[in-house]
């Protein structure tokens, strides 16, 4: 498996990245997971615009689904198009939220996504097993477990601490987790991780590598993150960045 980052900028888009976007690709096939605002661009510039052959939205708010509304103008319009259905996973309430977005009737953007309705269980994606289960998020948001060729990846999506994120990514060879908000303050219950709890969930895992996303520049402090992640898990760890990919 590879995992190539298009956007990682936690809850609007910062100065070096768009929101959560991830391409996991495997055997020729190319899934994405979250399609942030602004990450059809980098989709462009490092996959090209037509390249998942499937996507999966962990919940639906903006920073992690916007960018699926634009795309209806890339496979309803082309020039060699109409494209055919996209399958899409995700959450229930996707095809009217998409098509509101949009500006259309409820159920309108269903001839460019196919849409399959997630609930916690495992199913089949390409040669992907997949994996989900609801996060502690507060609307229905689900992590996801992906396992091929006996190589593991879990990607938290946005949640506080829960133990249905530890079965995710229990063993997993690559953890990547959101570490939204800062260690030492009085931050917003059963919304979001630190970096210590970041840590600490891929320690309780014995991951082998925490890779963490979904920070969110303007308000807090990478470096002050990263050491709050280390005091916690012993393994390699990084801030994930824009158009960096890693083999898994």
């Amino acid at each position: 498996m590879r995992l190539t980052v298009l956007g990682c900028a936690g809850s609007f888009p910062g100065p070096e990245s768009p929101c959560s976007a991830y391409l996991l690709e495997a055997d020729g096939f190319r899934l994405l997971i979250d399609f942030g605002v602004g990450s059809l661009s980098t989709l462009q510039r490092y996959v090209g615009l037509h390249a998942p052959d499937a996507v999966l939205l962990t919940h639906l708010h903006c920073d992690h689904m916007f960018d699926a509304v634009s795309y209806v103008v890339v496979r309803r319009y082309a020039p060699d198009g109409p494209y055919p259905p996209l399958p899409m996973y995700a959450p229930s309430g996707a095809p009217d939220r998409l098509a509101s977005a949009y500006g259309q009737e409820e159920g309108s953007v269903e001839d460019v996504y196919q849409f399959y309705g997630l609930q916690p269980g495992t199913f089949p994606i390409g040669p992907f097993t997949v994996t989900v289960d609801r996060m502690n998020h507060p609307v229905e948001t689900y992590g996801v477990r992906l396992e091929h060729g006996g190589r593991v990846f879990c990607y938290s999506a946005d949640t506080a601490p829960c133990e249905a994120l530890l079965r995710l990514a229990q063993d997993a060879d690559v953890f990547l987790c959101e570490a939204s908000y800062m260690d030492g303050v009085d931050n917003p219950p059963d919304l979001h991780l630190t970096g210590r709890e970041a840590g600490e969930a891929a320690t309780k895992a014995g991951v082998g590598r925490l890779l963490l996303t979904h920070l969110v520049p303007a308000w807090g402090s990478e470096s002050h993150t990263v050491e709050s992640a280390a005091g916690a898990f012993a393994g390699p760890l990084e801030v994930v960045r824009a158009g960096a990919s890693y083999d898994i």
